[in-house]
């Protein structure tokens, strides 16, 4: 089980990878972000960026999916207060494998709370073209050694 304490300066986490397929871009489309490039490759809008793509909050959940499975779930996690910064760079399209670290950049033990540690991360999503598709800061909150004993 990690703790804060495993989450120093500069440490980067290699999430799993994530294949998508086009159903899911579209379940996730009808669902939640119904806009035509999502739910049809061959409307319109969908053929002037070449055809089918996910939506970015998509790409935003395989994220969170991936950090899950990376780290967050095998850690006393806390939550987080938010996110500092989301850019989409490229699109994501059907079949691509998604690849992404987390990049610890700042922690420090909280003032108000010291059994809780704060983490500032930077993310990173590539296709298999190694095409960044994702970028985007966070902060998490974990417990400290001496809070996850208690």
């Amino acid at each position: 089980m990690l703790t804060f304490e495993d989450f120093t300066l500069g440490r980067i986490f290699e999430l799993p990878p994530y294949t998508i397929t086009a159903q899911e871009i579209i379940e996730f489309a009808q669902e939640f972000d119904p806009q035509p490039f999502h739910l049809d490759g061959n409307s319109e809008q969908a053929m002037q960026v070449g055809g089918l793509i996910a939506s970015g909050w998509h790409t935003s959940s395989i994220l969170m999916r991936m950090i899950c499975e990376g780290y967050l779930l095998d850690s006393p996690s806390q939550g987080s207060p938010g996110l500092e910064e989301v850019r989409w760079l490229n699109v994501v399209r059907p079949a691509d494998t998604l690849s992404a670290t987390a990049e610890v950049t700042a922690s420090r033990v909280s003032r108000s709370n010291p059994a809780i540690g704060i983490v500032s991360f930077v993310y990173k999503m590539q296709n298999q073209h190694g095409e960044d598709v994702m970028r985007t800061k966070g902060v998490g909150m974990f417990k400290t050694f001496a809070g996850a004993r208690s």
